[in-house]
């Protein structure tokens, strides 16, 4: 497939990329994930899926998360910084760390966390992620090294095909990566280093791989 190039979207496909899914759609890709080896379900409220994440998180875990304005929404970034949770998230001592090269050593060591949480950029109709990164280093968790993997998605991210999902990532996803990235001072971790897409978890790699499809709009 060709490279889309970087664009503003036009209006008509700004309203194309935030339209949220309704039940028929969200149950089609729910039912395409599940052949793909994605254990896939849909949760009707932000609670309900906040409420998912601790049940299928194991006490104990260790565990590490994607940055995710989804996980903020949710309310999971918050339950985890105010420490009142069961679980030994790294995150914490990755960004404590001002050794550049020790931080980039936990980064590595993150990737076999127990249980990897974040989300996606698009997901096709056919089971298809797409999953944008600037570093790449949640990607690495995702397509292989965690042997737990969360997603948390809302059902605005639903996608007709592949082609369509990375338009929604180049002319949707990039540039509010890049409007956020600017505010904050480092325009610099606007910039998208890596696209993974997942086609499918194969059975004898023993994983768990988990996505919730979430009535209603989440990240971007």
């Amino acid at each position: 497939m060709a490279d889309i190039p970087i664009s503003t979207a036009a209006a008509g496909d700004v309203q194309k990329w935030v339209t949220l899914a309704g039940k028929e759609r969200l149950y089609r890709t729910m039912a395409a994930l599940h052949d793909r080896g994605i254990q896939a379900e849909i949760s009707t409220s932000r609670p309900n899926a906040l409420a998912r994440l601790h049940e299928l998180i194991p006490a104990g875990s260790s565990l590490m998360t994607g940055a995710s304005a989804t996980l903020k929404e949710i309310g999971f970034e918050s339950e985890l910084m105010s420490g009142n949770h069961p679980w030994n998230w790294l995150k914490p001592a990755i960004l404590a760390e001002k050794d550049p090269e020790s931080q980039q050593d936990l980064r590595r060591h993150s990737s076999i966390s127990d249980c990897f949480v974040g989300s996606v950029q698009a997901v096709t109709e056919a089971g298809e992620l797409v999953i944008a990164s600037g570093s790449g280093s949640q990607i690495a968790a995702y397509a292989y090294s965690s042997p737990r993997v969360i997603w948390v998605v809302g059902g605005q991210k639903i996608v007709a095909d592949l082609e369509s999902a990375l338009r929604r990532v180049r002319e949707w996803c990039v540039p509010k990566m890049e409007e956020l990235t600017r505010a904050s001072g480092r325009p610099d971790l606007g910039v998208v280093g890596k696209l993974l897409i997942f086609e499918r978890e194969m059975a004898h790699l023993s994983r768990n791989v988990h996505l919730i499809l979430v009535e209603d709009m989440l990240g971007f």
